[in-house]
């Protein structure tokens, strides 16, 4: 993350199989309009209900066919426990980050972080990446 200092971040925990998985296109649009000005980074999880049951390399595989050109990572854990991922864990511990203390509370959860690195927003799952534009 210390390389995107200078360029908002927007973190989305995704999974294939979820009601909001159309989403993917708006936020697609939404990091091609922005991508001069923010970086977009989704981190595959089967956290909720298991809606991510695919392997590493169908999820790059399905992004793909979605046209996703932001960066995935590879599915982990984003709910709080002993395996949640480090970014999550920064993201869900007010300790760490300043202010939120509360897990994602469905896939398709986004978090907003400043170019010095704090964390502005937190928007729900049901909140369209279009809506978020002017936060950019």
């Amino acid at each position: 993350f210390s390389e995107l200092r200078g360029k908002k971040v927007l973190v989305v925990n995704i999974a294939s199989g979820c009601g909001y998985t159309p989403q993917m296109s708006s936020l697609q649009s939404l990091y091609k309009k922005k991508s001069d000005a923010f970086q977009l980074i989704a981190f595959p999880s089967p956290d909720f209900r298991n809606q991510e049951k695919l392997s590493d390399t169908e999820i790059i595989t399905f992004c793909a066919v979605q046209g996703v050109t932001f960066p995935v990572m590879k599915k982990c854990r984003v709910k709080k426990g002993g395996d949640q991922h480090a970014v999550f864990y920064w993201l869900t511990h007010a300790a760490t980050n300043g202010w939120n203390d509360q897990n994602p509370d469905w896939n398709f959860c986004k978090y907003l972080i400043s170019e010095e690195g704090s964390l502005l927003h937190v928007f729900g799952p049901g909140i369209d990446p279009r809506e978020i534009d002017s936060y950019l």
